[in-house]
């Protein structure tokens, strides 16, 4: 059923409690109402959103002044990753039917990819200017892919045990 945006507004504004929103409407949120863990989840990766966008700014101005032109593309995919996994966490923080187990093991993946992965990126892009050596995160870089992956099939995982 489509509401039009003055009923979702009136709905939201309704003095009824969460649960009884909820049964009308599974994927309404009181954003009032957020619980420990969806507001980490929701601040953790606004703030990393921010920080992702500063990055990306770096890497598109101030990176080509420091390093050969084919590891931007590497730098590139870190941020976009990164972008991508910290979008699907606010979603998932905004998500009500998502069980909280399911929010809270996602999170943890996508956040141990996002440093593992983008981060580990990151430095071997600046491997050229950096006072050390960074071989030893070689493969630290699939670890953190593979911290993703497990994400995503722990995501899939909790939408598949959601009761309809």
């Amino acid at each position: 059923m489509y509401l039009e945006r003055t009923n979702v507004v009136n709905y939201a504004n309704t003095n009824e409690t969460n649960s009884e929103n909820f049964k009308k409407n599974p994927w309404l949120l009181n954003l009032k109402s957020l619980n420990k863990l969806d507001k980490r989840i929701v601040v953790t990766a606004s703030f990393l959103g921010a920080l992702t966008i500063a990055i990306g700014a770096f890497g598109a101005h101030g990176l080509k002044q420091l390093v050969e032109a084919d590891v931007i593309t590497s730098f590139e995919t870190g941020v976009r990753y990164q972008m991508f996994h910290l979008i699907v966490l606010l979603i998932i923080g905004f998500s009500v039917p998502i069980s909280a187990t399911t929010k809270k093991w996602v999170f943890w993946f996508f956040i141990g990819g996002i440093i593992l992965f983008s981060g580990s990126i990151y430095i071997m892009v600046l491997k050229e200017i950096l006072p050390f050596d960074v071989k030893f995160l070689g493969p630290v870089t699939p670890l953190g892919g593979l911290s993703f992956i497990i994400g995503w099939l722990r995501l899939g995982y909790g939408l598949l045990k959601l009761k309809s």
